[in-house]
């Protein structure tokens, strides 16, 4: 595959048993319903991965999936950086489960919230506060424009500094094992 490869849903489906599946979205996206036989490597934990991804590439094709196909494109840009090839799948996870493609979920896992709706949940209390204190403090409302601009700037370049940083927080951060169990299975 070229570096630049995008699946829609229906191809990945039938290619999905060639394939090899890096889910690049947090471990509480990843257990709240992923494609069947995905790795969870988020993006962040990308750079330490890449040993384990250029062994898996190395024995077949890489396609990596995230919600909306954003952060897939992201780390297939960075991972043809490093002479890595994988595809992207189309639309992500969303596409996949809206035209009723299985989605897996590990038993009996507390599944957190999708990261879409902790940024949602972090941009509106951000808001609501800079504009409640600004009634008492008017310097307190460039909180709620500050936001504003974040998510602007957000929906212009594609892009979300909020996620960055929520992805950060120990709920979604995997734990050790988990990356290292899933970094072992690909080079076994």
């Amino acid at each position: 595959m070229a570096p630049t490869t995008a699946l829609t849903a229906d191809q990945a489906s039938a290619r999905l048993h060639e394939l090899t599946v890096i889910d690049v979205r947090t471990p509480g996206e990843y257990a709240s319903g992923h494609l069947p036989g995905a790795h969870n490597i988020p993006l962040d934990h990308l750079d330490t991965a890449l040993p384990a991804l250029k062994t898996a590439a190395d024995r077949g094709d890489l396609l990596i999936v995230c919600a909306s196909g954003a952060r897939s494109a992201q780390a297939c840009r960075r991972l043809a950086d490093q002479g890595i090839t994988a595809a992207t799948l189309t639309g992500g996870t969303t596409a996949w489960t809206q035209l009723g493609h299985d989605t897996h979920r590990p038993a009996g896992t507390r599944t957190p919230w999708a990261m879409d709706r902790q940024v949602r949940l972090a941009a509106g209390t951000l808001v609501l506060t800079g504009l409640i204190a600004g009634q008492r403090w008017n310097a307190a409302r460039w909180l709620s424009a500050g936001v504003a601009g974040g998510l602007v700037l957000s929906a212009l370049t594609n892009t979300c500094g909020m996620a960055k940083i929520l992805a950060k927080l120990p709920h979604n951060q995997p734990k050790a094992t988990d990356l290292d169990d899933t970094l072992a299975a690909l080079t076994g």
